[in-house]
């Protein structure tokens, strides 16, 4: 692969709907560049980006994949991510290394649920944004109402930079309003504007000149003085517009058809900020925020933002070089862990194809292997300069996993640990109240991709199931108990005699232990006994099998035997006489509620609200954005195991919804009596 500066680099995240035709634009764009002899299918299975064998198998994007396209001159790195909701943890990694989005829009299908998403990760990061309406060759194409809905639905001065000439089968091109010239087919062709469409041409070229001068304040002035602006100064009025993200410039196309890809290349060229004029938010050695320039000739940083697991190659680490120059030989230190680290296999990377590289200069994309001390997120650089990572959603569907076999009991921890590694927005954690090990994705189809790939790439099997609920005990009151421990075997007995009172505590405050015995009734050394004793059933509970939590154990009297009392008898005494105690002060069961904030169009609002009351849930508030109701709700965990999946069924898969834990509660006694008597039947079948 040829050498590049930085100033001739662009980064883009391709982005949009599923089958929007992300995949297809970034195949029919490298063949354009020779990059591949062959235009490869989405649906055989053959194109560069969808190279991972469960990405063919279902015939979507999984991962985001890296493809530089070489156009005239300049290295266009194309970052095609996936368009299914479950995998917007790639969307974010892209977003994090690249200066622009291109959003794809389908010309029948207009803004989808997908084109959304892709539009609030491009506000939450504050970048500049391109659309593409493609699939204009398709059977009801229409530009106009796709360009309606993207007004309809998202704000901002967007204005078509192009208009098609003629959709469905008679597509044959566009105009470009920029150079005012029409280009026609695969190849093309210039040629005379049609006749037909001079009015709208016209009309859309002056909406265009208007924003040009809008851009700089010089401009503005000659404009509203009634002089001509330059060619130049349009061109240059549109570029700053668009890479300030005032101006959202409309292309259109047929990635199929390969129309319009040739003006679509040359935009991402003029319009995306190079690297070197957009500096990245990381942190010094003093741990002071900065702002990181790129420059080829200062101290290296680079951040991973994807790691791959190939079961041939080993571990891939995809890192962007925001500063300096990361070449094969130099030693960097990666600030995570403070190692430093020789790199050795530095390489160039199409899809899945690795080419070796001497060296990855700053605004490019390159691939490190066999670093094993390299995780997501991880920056390499040769002073303590940190890159500071996005922000990743939380998971929203878990399922508890085990052991297929137990030969995968030893390796399955390794596993699901680095399968967490590749992936921010999966988490691995064993919860101790429900004894389980829990796998967080962001959906059901990203946790069945993970499953699988748990088995492929590191030959671990699992079961998975319905994961329970952390639920929690406490009491409501102070209540005391006594216990005596008695045992005689003929030889040394056992001896131990405990009265103890347990008062609640504070939400929050968890256990503690007190003593108020005097007079020597029972000694000092058999106190911490009485705790241990405690201890061993604060993470099994009295009433249904869950960790107690938020009480305080008093003992306050007892006896003891000379030569009969001992540790283990006081440790018996103090497990048994709490048991009684907790009894005795109306214990209660405590479920995890949690904030939700849910996302629908409008004409949904209702029967989800309405859905929300009936799974005990209390709306806080609630607030339009953009012909979209956002609802803030508090409701169970218990209600909400699987919510995703309702929702999308609700709101036609245009719904999307986050959490985040915020406190326990008591459980309504009706439904602790069914928890209850389900936890006692779980814990007899497992004898």
């Amino acid at each position: 692969m040829a050498d590049f500066s930085t100033d001739m680099i662009r980064n883009v995240t391709i982005l949009g709907h599923g089958s929007s035709g992300k995949t297809s634009l970034v195949e029919a764009m490298l063949s354009n560049a020779g990059g591949t002899n062959r235009v490869g299918r989405v649906e055989d299975g053959t194109t560069v980006s969808d190279w991972d064998a469960e990405e063919q198998r279902r015939g979507i994007s999984i991962n985001l994949s890296v493809v530089p396209v070489d156009f005239e001159g300049t290295k266009l790195n194309l970052v095609d991510t996936p368009g299914y909701l479950d995998f917007v943890g790639e969307v974010i990694s892209g977003l994090a290394v690249t200066e622009a989005g291109l959003v794809l829009i389908d010309s029948v299908a207009g803004v989808e649920v997908g084109s959304e998403l892709a539009w609030e990760q491009l506000d939450a990061v504050d970048k500049p944004r391109l659309i593409f309406v493609n699939k204009m060759d398709r059977e009801n194409a229409n530009f106009d109402n796709a360009l309606a809905s993207v007004h309809e639905v998202f704000s901002g001065t967007i204005l078509p930079f192009q208009l098609p000439i003629g959709s469905g089968e008679d597509f044959e091109g566009l105009v470009n309003l920029v150079d005012m010239k029409a280009y026609m087919g695969a190849d093309a062709t210039v040629a005379d504007i049609p006749a037909s469409m001079e009015d709208a041409v016209a009309d859309a070229r002056q909406n265009l000149v208007d924003a040009a001068a809008e851009t700089d304040d010089e401009l503005i002035m000659k404009y509203l003085e009634g002089e001509e602006l330059t060619e130049e100064e349009v061109r240059q009025g549109l570029q700053q517009g668009v890479r300030d993200g005032q101006i959202i410039p409309v292309f259109c196309g047929s990635a199929i058809e390969n129309i319009g890809l040739y003006s679509l290349a040359r935009a991402l060229r003029s319009y995306v900020p190079s690297p070197d004029n957009v500096a990245v938010s990381a942190r010094d050695g003093d741990g002071e925020e900065m702002e990181l320039a790129a420059g080829g000739d200062g101290q290296a940083a680079a951040y991973v933002f994807k790691t791959i697991v190939d079961r041939y190659v080993g571990r891939m680490s995809y890192v962007r070089v925001f500063a300096g120059t990361v070449a094969v030989d130099n030693e960097a230190i990666i600030q995570r862990s403070g190692e430093k680290a020789k790199l050795q296999n530095l390489f160039h990377v199409i899809g899945k194809e690795l080419e070796p590289a001497s060296a990855i200069v700053a605004g490019d994309i390159g691939v490190l292997t066999k670093m094993d001390g390299l995780k997501t997120a991880d920056t390499l650089s040769e002073q303590q300069t940190v890159i500071l990572p996005p922000e990743y959603p939380k998971p929203l569907y878990s399922v508890a996993v085990m052991p297929a076999t137990k030969a995968d009991s030893a390796k399955m921890g390794q596993g699901l640990q680095a399968l967490a590694e590749e992936n921010p927005t999966l988490k691995v954690e064993y919860v101790i109240a429900t004894k389980q090990n829990i796998l967080q994705g962001m959906g059901d189809t990203h946790i069945d991709v993970a499953i699988r790939s748990l088995d492929s790439k590191f030959g671990v099997k699992v079961d998975t199931a319905m994961p329970r609920v952390p639920y929690q005990e406490t009491v409501t009151r102070s209540a005391s108990a006594h216990y005596r421990h008695k045992k005689q075997t003929g030889g040394a007995g056992q001896f131990a005699d405990v009265e103890l009172r347990v008062e609640p505590r504070d939400r929050g405050d968890g256990f503690e232990y007190d003593s108020e015995v005097f007079g020597g009734t029972i000694p000092s050394v058999f106190i911490p006994s009485i705790e241990k004793g405690i201890r061993q059933i604060l993470d099994q509970g009295v009433i249904a099998g869950y960790p107690i939590v938020d009480v305080k154990a008093i003992v306050f009297d007892g006896k003891h035997h000379p030569v009969d009392s001992k540790d283990i008898a006081f440790q018996t005494a103090g497990r048994e006489v709490f048991k009684i105690a907790m009894q005795e002060a109306r214990p209660v069961l405590l479920e995890p509620i949690y904030t939700m904030r849910v996302t629908v169009p409008d004409e949904f609002m209702g029967d989800v609200m309405g859905d929300l009351n009936n799974r005990r849930g209390r709306v806080l508030g609630m607030e339009n954005r953009n012909n979209r109701a956002i609802i803030n709700a508090e409701i169970p965990l218990a209600e909400i195991l699987r919510y995703g999946t309702d929702l999308r069924s609700m709101t036609q898969g245009r719904g999307i919804y986050t959490i985040e834990f915020g406190r326990y509660e008591p459980v309504p006694s009706h439904l602790a009596d069914q928890v209850i008597t389900q936890s006692k039947e779980a814990e007899a079948e497992q004898e």
